[in-house]
């Protein structure tokens, strides 16, 4: 017997948790449809800090996660990160707090 998963409704980017973070962050979004996704962590002041996933996926639930370090592996400092998430025409902001 084939097992149906049903797929998800729309594009979503869910809040990430725990927020505030220290160590780690987990960041759950989904795709109704095959699509190129971008999920990228800013400063506020909207300096790309490091990208976390830029490839195209099967529709689904997806998890990714942050470590608190930038491009380079340094971390980066106590302060408000700003996620975004673009896919398929879909684009949503949301915001992290990291403390250290």
């Amino acid at each position: 017997r084939k097992s149906l998963v049903a797929l998800p409704d729309g594009f979503e980017l869910q809040p990430n948790y725990p927020n505030p973070f220290n160590a780690q962050t987990l960041i759950p979004y989904q795709l109704p449809r095959r699509a190129r996704v971008e999920l990228t962590i800013f400063s506020v002041s909207g300096q790309r800090v490091r990208r976390l996933v830029g490839e195209v996926l099967e529709p689904g639930t997806y998890t990714a996660s942050w470590d608190g370090r930038n491009e380079s592996g340094q971390a980066v400092g106590t302060g408000v990160y700003l996620l975004r998430m673009r896919a398929g025409g879909f684009a949503r902001t949301r915001r992290l707090a990291l403390i250290k």
